[in-house]
């Protein structure tokens, strides 16, 4: 086998994307290949904040076996393994992983976590159970990838989880969670969605909220607010406003709930004219909804459940399922509506320690 450092070579960024499309088929794979072209040759919005390192695994005949990035950060002793892809093959993940090791000792670092595709607003966490259809917004791999982590020096740092609920009526009744809805609403918070020529001011206002709320989390790094705003301004071509919800208090944003419809994989490959009616469609009558982002300022406690229940009555007037999407573990959000929940989809993120 043979391992290559790649930088800007057209071959080896079209090898490194091929291979997800080699090893996933067209209903599974998460990948957009444009956006990972950008990633690999520096010009995404957050390519300033990280150091990319390339590689491939390449057999004795030059197929393409494997890959993976480490991503570095400035004064971070953690180096982030990520953008893995590889074969059901055990003598490829060991040399794979041995690199990724060696690379990484000899480069200073402490330790390695992964799966982290170079940033916690790209993507990260590796899905462990549930390998049916994904839905939008799931970093999805393949079942066997676990045991290739695991088998070579990998263990769980970090466990989370996304619930999927059933669908409920306008029938439906949770007296708790009405309660706190309107308590907070006669105390004088204001709940609703954005409308269409807010939605620069709310990612503003959610950047502000996820920079203070996330930053305790694994792998959290800060960015400007000006490319969290060209990250996410993507999203209001595919949300349907009525399904995320802004609370004010005293004209300040305090809480938000982010969702938007389950596209499956139809976003992440747009190059395709019969995905972008697919996309269309699904926006217009969506089967199911993906709940993506919540949070609530410190300051405010309880808010998050009224947030809730004004997401639940969006869903009861609907009539549609939905997914409480990647929740950490130890979370109060776990614990939200667990009578309604009809499965659980779990994920991990792993990490060795470098020796010295």
């Amino acid at each position: 086998m043979k391992l290559v450092k790649f930088d800007l070579e057209e071959n080896y960024i079209k090898d490194f994307v091929k291979l997800a499309e080699k090893i996933y088929d067209t209903s599974d794979n998460m990948e957009d290949p444009d956006s990972i072209k950008k990633i690999l040759k520096g010009g995404h919005p957050l390519s300033k904040y990280f150091t990319l390192a390339k590689f491939l695994v390449y057999d004795d005949s030059g197929i393409a076996k494997g890959r993976f990035c480490i991503t570095s950060y400035e004064g971070d002793e953690t180096a982030y393994l990520g953008f893995f892809e590889c074969v059901n093959d055990a003598e490829v993940a060991k040399f794979l992983f041995d690199s990724a090791y060696s690379y990484c000792s000899e480069n200073g670092f402490a330790k390695i976590q992964g799966p982290v595709d170079a940033s916690f607003w790209i993507k990260y966490r590796l899905k462990i159970n549930k390998f049916d259809a994904p839905y939008t917004g799931e970093p999805y791999n393949k079942d066997y990838y676990l045991k290739l982590f695991e088998d070579n020096g990998f263990i769980v740092a970090e466990h989370y989880t996304s619930h999927a609920f059933r669908s409920v009526g306008e029938e439906y009744k949770n007296p708790k969670f009405e309660e706190h809805y309107q308590e907070f609403l006669n105390a004088g918070y204001e709940i609703r969605s954005p409308k269409e020529e807010e939605f620069s001011q709310a990612i503003d206002d959610v950047y502000r909220l996820v920079t203070d709320l996330y930053s305790d989390f694994p792998i959290f790094k800060d960015v400007k607010q000006e490319d969290f705003r060209e990250v996410f301004m993507s999203y209001k071509q595919i949300m349907n406003m009525s399904m995320t919800k802004l609370a004010y208090y005293n004209g300040k944003a305090v809480g938000f709930y982010v969702s938007i419809p389950d596209y499956g994989n139809l976003v992440y490959h747009t190059g395709n004219p019969v995905n972008i009616a697919k996309i269309l469609m699904t926006k217009k009558k969506p089967k199911r909804y993906v709940m993506l982002y919540m949070g609530v300022d410190q300051q405010h406690r309880g808010l998050g459940k009224a947030l809730v229940y004004a997401i639940m009555k969006e869903l009861m007037a609907s009539g549609l399922p939905s997914i409480g999407a990647l929740m950490r573990d130890g979370k109060l959000t776990q614990t939200y509506a667990n009578g309604d929940i009809t499965g659980v989809y779990e994920y991990v993120l792993l990490e060795r320690t470098i020796e010295r």
